[in-house]
């Protein structure tokens, strides 16, 4: 197994290189055909190579994704090592182990009938080509896995946050900041406005957390543009969709400047009513090998 991660991780594969990604989908599928003995569908989504393995008739789905959020290059300043048993390099944890971690245990079952596996190649960007097609794949399933790292204490991970991304747009007027700025709409004061607003929107432990800003020309100009991203974790549907209603809501303060919302909901929040069961069966399996009390997390 070891040896295994150190062969993915090696791979770089930035979630932004598509280069990189198909790369890294090559290593996958040939790791993948030596340990479940099938070659994979190779699906590529306006450019996004991801990779499913189909046996049988589908009934439970394995979820992951080998692209990482590492720029090529990281290992120059993050090699692959092992040291005192710990692994590290870009990508170990989220989630290279965990897809040789998959294809180990898949190999030891006396049958993958049933089983489908699907390893996406844009998760870190929020699966913007794969989300239909994880959702063309698990409908109608019995259950899906999702096979990243557990939390703290190999915790499983039976209950996370929704997410959803923003990016707003702010159109202002230019005009020069020394001699005529009052003719100009400043976009940049009024991001301004509206990010003190956009932070507000956060409650409890819903999360609105601007992030990326951008804006402006040259020093000597009144920004005709500017924006900024925003990042909202939800635990509950009616907290998102709360905060999205808002997010399209939001209207600009300053006289000249108009505002584009972009973006909305990316993933529901898996709430805990929705993995009970599963989680309740998998405890049972963990008492009766020996290896329970199995413990559970919410994570964001």
């Amino acid at each position: 197994m070891i040896e295994d991660l150190e062969e993915l991780v090696l791979c770089e594969s930035f979630s932004r290189d598509l280069e990189a990604v198909a790369r890294s989908a090559k290593v996958v599928a040939a790791m993948g055909a030596r340990h479940l003995g099938a070659q994979p569908e190779f699906l590529v989504i306006d450019g996004v190579t991801h990779l499913r393995w189909t046996f049988g008739t589908p009934r439970v789905l394995l979820l992951g994704h080998h692209d990482t959020v590492w720029p090529i290059g990281t290992l120059a300043t993050h090699p692959w090592s092992v040291v005192d048993g710990i692994a590290r390099g870009p990508g170990v944890f989220d989630m290279k182990a965990g897809l040789v971690q998959t294809f180990h245990a898949l190999a030891g079952l006396g049958s993958l009938d049933g089983v489908t596996l699907l390893v996406t190649g844009d998760e870190e960007l929020g699966s913007v080509t794969s989300a239909p097609l994880i959702q063309e794949t698990a409908r109608g399933l019995a259950a899906t896995f999702v096979m990243e790292a557990s939390a703290d204490g190999g915790a499983v991970k039976t209950v996370r946050k929704g997410t959803s991304m923003y990016t707003l747009q702010v159109r202002g007027k230019a005009a020069h900041a020394g001699l005529e700025p009052e003719k100009g709409a400043n976009a940049g004061v009024e991001l301004a406005h509206q990010i003190l607003a956009i932070a507000a929107l956060g409650s409890g432990d819903t999360t609105v957390t601007p992030t990326i800003l951008k804006g402006g020309t040259t020093l000597n100009t009144v920004p005709a543009g500017a924006s900024v991203g925003v990042d909202v974790r939800a635990s509950t549907v009616a907290e998102q969709e709360r905060v999205d209603a808002a997010m399209r809501a939001l209207a600009p303060v300053l006289p000249g400047t108009r505002l584009e919302v972009e973006g909305g909901p990316n993933r529901p929040p898996l709430e805990a009513a929705m993995s009970a069961s599963l989680y309740a069966l998998a405890s049972d399996l963990a008492e009766s090998l020996g290896v329970g009390p199995l413990p559970s997390a919410a994570v964001g």
